[in-house]
């Protein structure tokens, strides 16, 4: 498991330089683009969700906005509030990153039969419960 896990974190590596992105601001992109289409949310809610300093995502926006990733832009419902969305063009390099980072997990699951990957699925949910949820049987 743990050589699997050290392709997956290489393959993610690889991934992200391949579309220039660092860790932190692949992170930030994601939680933005899993917010839907409108890609939008309030700096503190990103530093709640990635558990980051308010000062830390200051400092994450300012370089994702100068590369013209997000944007930060007065909120619809609250003038006095600031939104930040992801622009097209950070919506294009995260798909890029997840569809890099898919081909390399594709390929790893490709080896076994879809009833094989079934079993698979099945297995590593029943584990992943458990080890979030320990008083549970």
């Amino acid at each position: 498991m743990q050589f699997l896990v050290k392709h997956l974190a290489q393959a993610k590596d690889s991934a992200l330089a391949a579309v220039g992105l660092q860790d932190f601001e692949y992170e930030t992109l994601h939680w933005l683009s899993a917010r839907g289409e409108g890609g939008r949310a309030t700096p503190s809610e990103l530093a709640a969700e990635l558990k980051v300093s308010p000062a830390g995502m200051t400092g994450r926006l300012d370089t994702l906005e100068k590369a013209g990733l997000v944007r930060r832009v007065r909120s619809m419902e609250d003038r006095r509030r600031v939104d930040v969305e992801l622009t097209s063009e950070g919506r294009a390099i995260w798909l890029k990153a997840m569809d890099l980072r898919g081909e390399v997990e594709d390929a790893m699951v490709g080896v076994l039969g879809p009833d094989d990957q079934d079993v698979l699925a099945a297995l590593l949910k029943r584990m992943l419960l458990r080890v979030e949820n320990p008083g549970r049987a």
